[in-house]
């Protein structure tokens, strides 16, 4: 497929802002401008300059009419886009008219409107815009004013050379556009993806800094419910046991103290002498990040060293636990009934192998598995992680972890974990080395995922 769809979600919201086909439209009108009087006036060679320099004054007009007209913040739709880029192409043919057709090297600028509008443009704006510049270029072979020249006679150049720059012209063309648009599609997925991150990201952190708000509303109500209970207190006192509101004024009484208790965990669950909530253990890290997918049909097995005297102490990130936990959701969902996490450490290095007994990843997959749209999700009969949905359609589409089938998943927590010194690793089953982990993850018959930090860089930056 030579360009996107036209379709594509991609270039949907891209619109060419048109200022900036103005300021384009500026630079070759200068451009051409200094090109048609230095060869008349400077060379003095003969041909029909005041026409080209009609055409140039046409378009100084378009741009200064749109000038004019519109605000420079104004963003184009394609139709419009592709009707000014048409315009260029056509005042250019003219141009190439009047001063030898595709002889004139400066030919080759018929390439731009339709780089410009791969870069920016749907598909089939674009192949519009190809589609014309080839039947202009084609044009041109036959019908054109000689090439200025010195002598009274220009060179005539052999047909089967024209043709060849004809050739050439649209191979270009073809080859820039096909170029300039995966670029452009590239760079906008990463852009998106990456917006992604940093909103899931912000996300995690609002519910972090929580305990914080909580800590301030603790204060705050610490005063009033203090009040409340002393006059609850002394009504208490002055009434007898028998008055019809004692009961009430107690209960009042009791639930305000019940208030202050709650608060005064508040408040401490966010103080610095609790730093079990702030800092925590690599097993633990591992616990806290398992536990929300735990079920009766997926067994989650975690393997830890037997010696944990000298296990990583890790300060609470909202990456890290929402990389690691996008992994295991992916693991626990293609699973068939078993999911395995291994953790080793060193005095240098940490690592964590995931692995699931589902079907693994497909061969089409793995080469480009960690780009940002590219989903490992099933259709139904398929065996793969090549589509869209999966074993478990139903358990996956409650949760909004995935990116609805857009691939972000994988690319989310890859980008997260890498943030925090990791190198992400998909492993073939059987592939992980034996000194890294157990029997248990190289009998494992589905995709492994291995993670490694430096330990060092882990403990210190988190």
């Amino acid at each position: 497929m030579l360009f996107a769809s036209s379709s594509d979600p991609i270039f949907a919201d891209r619109q060419i802002k048109l200022d900036t086909l103005v300021r384009l439209r500026w630079l070759a009108i200068g451009g051409q401008g200094v090109a048609v009087l230095a060869v008349s006036e400077g060379f003095g060679y003969r041909y029909p300059a005041h026409y080209c320099l009609y055409l140039i004054g046409l378009s100084a007009l378009l741009n200064l009419f749109l000038q004019m007209r519109f605000r420079k913040s104004v963003r184009l739709s394609p139709l419009p886009a592709t009707g000014l880029l048409s315009y260029d192409a056509a005042q250019l043919g003219g141009l190439l008219y009047l001063t030898g057709g595709l002889q004139n090297p400066f030919a080759l600028l018929l390439l731009v409107p339709a780089v410009v509008s791969a870069t920016m443009q749907p598909a089939r704006f674009t192949a519009f815009l190809s589609t014309l510049i080839t039947l202009i270029a084609t044009a041109l072979i036959f019908f054109h004013h000689p090439l200025p020249w010195a002598e009274a006679t220009p060179p005539d150049l052999p047909k089967l050379y024209v043709y060849g720059i004809w050739i050439a012209l649209i191979v270009t063309m073809l080859f820039l556009s096909v170029y300039t648009s995966r670029i452009a599609r590239e760079g906008h997925q990463l852009a998106n993806a990456l917006s992604a991150t940093e909103l899931i990201l912000a996300n995690e952190q609002h519910l972090t800094s929580i305990d914080g708000l909580a800590t301030a509303a603790a204060h705050e109500l610490g005063t009033p419910l203090a009040t409340i209970q002393l006059v609850a207190k002394e009504l208490e006192h002055e009434l007898l046991e028998d008055d019809p509101i004692f009961e009430d004024v107690s209960l009042i009484r009791s639930q305000a103290e019940r208030c202050r208790d709650i608060l005064g965990k508040l408040r401490s669950l966010s103080g610095d002498d609790h730093s079990n909530f702030t800092k925590m253990q690599f097993e633990a890290l591992i616990s806290e990040i398992v536990e929300p997918f735990e079920n009766p049909d997926v067994t989650i097995e975690r393997i830890f060293p037997e010696d944990k005297s000298d296990q990583p102490i890790l300060m609470r990130n909202p990456g890290l636990l929402f990389g690691l936990g996008n992994l295991v959701e992916n693991a626990v969902d293609f699973a068939r009934s078993r999911v395995v996490l291994e953790s080793q450490w060193t005095d240098s290095t940490i690592t964590l192998v995931i692995g699931d007994d589902g079907p693994g990843f497909s061969e089409a997959i793995m080469t480009r598995l960690g780009d940002p749209f590219v989903t490992s999700r099933m259709d139904k009969g398929q065996v793969d992680r090549d589509a869209t949905s999966g074993p478990d359609l139903a358990r996956r589409q409650k949760s909004g972890l995935n990116g609805g089938g857009l691939g972000l998943g994988y690319f989310i927590a890859k980008t997260l974990l890498e943030r925090s010194g990791a190198k992400v690793t998909i492993r073939r089953s059987g592939t992980v080395q034996k000194e890294i982990v157990s029997k248990k993850i190289n009998e494992i018959s589905g995709a492994v995922i291995e993670i490694t930090w430096p330990r060092l860089l882990l403990e210190a930056d988190q």
